[in-house]
């Protein structure tokens, strides 16, 4: 197996959670994701991503109890849904994702955004400190190990803070070269809430821009595994995703560290891409 993908992030919960998530975003329920986490947990990843949302928690859950892995060596992340800003809502909610994945405690439980996805920037402060109040009822009550929030800037962690006990865990964000969010990074850092990077390759749009061939042919690496390892260079968590075996393999092959300059220069790329 990989090393990187035995490696591990240390959480403010207490526990860690593998350095390296493989990403289940629109894999649909069936076939495709059962076989994209089969595959996934065969090439060495142990830590996977998934949400209600997404509507393919019985078949990554399938996957990992069918793939002879022990259960206490995959890492399994799942999401409320966006929309859900109340307290019998969320209890429900996780209720039907502990079911769907049927795998006992979940290991990181988030909230998938502050706002719902149709309504971007919508002030739903009120409801996401509610909805935290059970997270951290449910944490407390060990039927989840550690618990976060998903697409949180500052602002909105920052309410958070101000009115509950327990400050995420993680903050699973929207984050690559050339959009690396720096002051929601920077906050983070501070308050040890772990940063992970969803999108590594910008939804592949990376992987056609020349500014980063350059650097990938002095390690003798693709452009996606020099932007999947620049997250771990700066201390986020990466979620690659593909249902590619070849891929899937291939995003995880990250031994291998950036040079001091050529990070640098990747920094320079900073917000310049989206």
């Amino acid at each position: 197996m990989m090393s990187i993908l035995t490696e591990t992030f240390p959480l403010s919960s207490g526990h860690r959670i593998p350095k390296v998530g493989f990403g289940t975003w629109q894999i649909p329920e069936g076939s495709e994701a059962y076989d994209a986490v089969t595959e996934a947990l065969r090439v060495g990843y142990r830590h996977i991503d998934s949400a209600l949302a997404y509507g393919n928690e019985r078949s990554v859950g399938r996957a990992i109890r069918d793939s002879g892995v022990p259960r206490e060596e995959v890492y399994i992340t799942t999401k409320l849904p966006a929309e859900i800003k109340d307290a019998k809502g969320a209890r429900e909610a996780f209720q039907t994702s502990r079911s769907n994945l049927d795998l006992g405690p979940i290991d990181l439980w988030l909230i998938h955004a502050p706002w719902p996805w149709q309504d971007i920037g919508s002030d739903h402060k009120a409801g996401n400190i509610e909805v935290w109040k059970v997270f951290e009822e449910l944490y407390a009550a060990e039927q989840v190990r550690s618990i976060g929030v998903s697409n949180f800037d500052v602002e909105d962690l920052e309410s958070l803070a101000g009115h509950t006990e327990v400050t995420p865990h993680a903050n699973q964000i929207r984050w690559f070269i050339g959009n690396t969010q720096p002051e929601t990074t920077a906050y983070c850092h501070d308050r040890d809430i772990l940063v992970e990077g969803y999108s590594p390759l910008a939804t592949g749009k990376l992987l056609d821009d020349d500014r980063l061939s350059g650097i990938a042919e002095k390690y003798g690496k693709s452009v996606a595994q020099v932007s999947i390892r620049y997250l771990l260079e700066k201390s986020v968590l990466p979620l690659p995703k593909s249902v590619t075996p070849a891929r899937i393999e291939a995003n995880a092959q990250l031994d291998f560290d950036l040079a001091a300059d050529d990070v640098a220069a990747l920094d320079q790329l900073s917000n310049s891409v989206d």
